[in-house]
Formats: structure tokens, sequence, C-alpha cells
């Protein structure tokens, strides 16, 4: 199933876009909406910190502390990280003590 299934969709055919378009041989396009997302409050939240060091992936560490490596874009957004390359060696990582209520808040 696709994860965009209720994600709302947007046809696109602004005129800022139109030589692109044109070149593509389409009037215009499907996008789906960008979607806000909630951020999380650390305040209430219970969570660990770990830190960043070699051989650390988001992957590894939701493994580690969720049992599920699925989980690492839990972790990722709880830091304000997309992605292992915005963290440097020695970082504080801090990751959500409870996957429910941190699935809660992403979703």
């Amino acid at each position: 199933m696709s994860r965009y299934r209720r994600e709302t969709v947007r046809t696109n055919n602004l005129d800022v876009y139109k030589d692109i378009l044109e070149k593509r041989g389409v009037k215009r396009i499907k996008q789906y909406k960008t979607k806000v997302l909630k951020q999380f409050d650390k305040n209430q939240i219970a969570f660990y910190t770990h830190s960043w060091s070699i051989g650390d992936l988001y992957t590894k560490l939701a493994n580690q502390y969720y049992g599920d490596p699925q989980y690492w874009y839990i972790i990722a957004r709880f830091n304000n990280k997309p992605t292992e390359a915005h963290l440097s060696f020695g970082d504080i990582v801090y990751i959500p003590a409870d996957l429910s209520i941190a699935l809660q808040v992403v979703v």
C-alpha cells in the first residue's frame, strides 16, 4: 500500500513552470501537497541520549532502542537532523523513550 494514499493531490499548471512543462510535453502535472510536520516538544517526551560515534546510523539506533530499524525517521525527526550527514562525531542524539507517543506526534 502506498504511503501517499491519504495525501492531498494538487494539479500544477502554473505559468512559472510553463517552459518546463512544454519541454516534458505536458500541460500540467500532479503533485502531492507538502505536508506540514508536527514538532516534538522535548519537555513533554522522555528520551534517551546517545553520543554520535563512528559507525552509528539511525537504523542501528532504531533497532537498538525500538527493536526495529524502520523507525529510524523518528530519531531523525526528534533531532531535526534528516540524515546522518547532518550529525558530527560527539553530537548528542536524543531518542524518544516511548515509541508509541513519538508515532502519535509524527502521524
